[in-house]
């Protein structure tokens, strides 16, 4: 079963392309330092560590003290990771 997503544009598979084509850590940094601010590129990154955190069986008072995310914040990544396109756990369970 392919996936659909709700926010497919062509601008957006040519961002997903690009990132794609990237070959490693050095490379991510300068891309990512060029698309994102400071605060975005922060906010992405903590967003997915908390999810990594909750899929360790972390608890919200664990996640807050490691992370120092707002409990709102780790309800929503919970929420994602609980009904969300499956993108956190495929990108955790590949990083073990």
């Amino acid at each position: 079963m392919t996936y659909i997503s709700k926010f497919k544009t062509a601008e957006t598979d040519l961002f997903f392309q690009a990132i794609l084509s990237l070959q490693d850590d050095e490379e991510c940094y300068r891309l990512f330092e060029d698309v994102c601010t400071i605060n975005e590129l922060h906010a992405i990154s903590q967003r997915f560590y908390i999810a990594k955190l909750l899929f360790e069986g972390k608890t919200y008072q664990e996640i807050e003290e490691i992370t120092k995310a707002s409990t709102a914040t780790i309800s929503r990544i919970n929420k994602c990771c609980r009904y969300g396109a499956d993108g956190y756990r495929l990108t955790v369970d590949r990083l073990k």
